[in-house]
């Protein structure tokens, strides 16, 4: 049914979750690209921006989670060429990697919050407002029966 799958990881346990749900929709890893994207250190954290040398600590952050997917994706003998780490807010980052590489379909987690968190929005959320294609949210976080 789908021919480019994106599959937006955190790099968290519930990855697993996601990538396998991806994968049984996608039939074989052939159509899948991995993305994670790592917020800006300053927007993260609100820390006293003279204390710490922040692109110091930005490149660190990227370089652990290029190291972790790139593992993610060789596990799963996707092509390093759909293995993508990108720096920035996740849903817009998101939306664009999929339009970029003409993605059908965003496989990404969500935690199925209610009351307060669903009215400030989940990534998985902002991910579908304004997405150019299929999103499929994988319920995480959650012990099964």
């Amino acid at each position: 049914m789908y021919k480019k799958i994106l599959v937006a990881i955190d790099l968290s346990n519930d990855s697993k979750k996601v990538i396998e749900t991806a994968a049984k929709l996608a039939g074989d890893t052939g159509k899948l690209h991995l993305v994670h994207v790592v917020e800006p250190v300053a927007a993260a954290y609100s820390m006293d921006i003279y204390a710490v040398n922040i692109s110091e600590l930005q490149q660190e952050a990227i370089n652990f989670a290029e190291e972790r997917l790139a593992k993610v994706g060789k596990d799963l003998s996707i092509d390093e060429t759909r293995v993508h780490t990108l720096l920035g807010a996740p849903a817009p980052e998101v939306r664009n990697l999929a339009s970029e590489i003409g993605a059908d379909a965003i496989v990404i987690g969500s935690h199925g919050h209610s009351g307060w968190k669903i009215l400030l929005g989940s990534t998985a959320n902002k991910v579908l407002h304004g997405a150019t294609c299929d999103v499929l949210t994988v319920l995480v976080g959650q012990k099964d029966d």
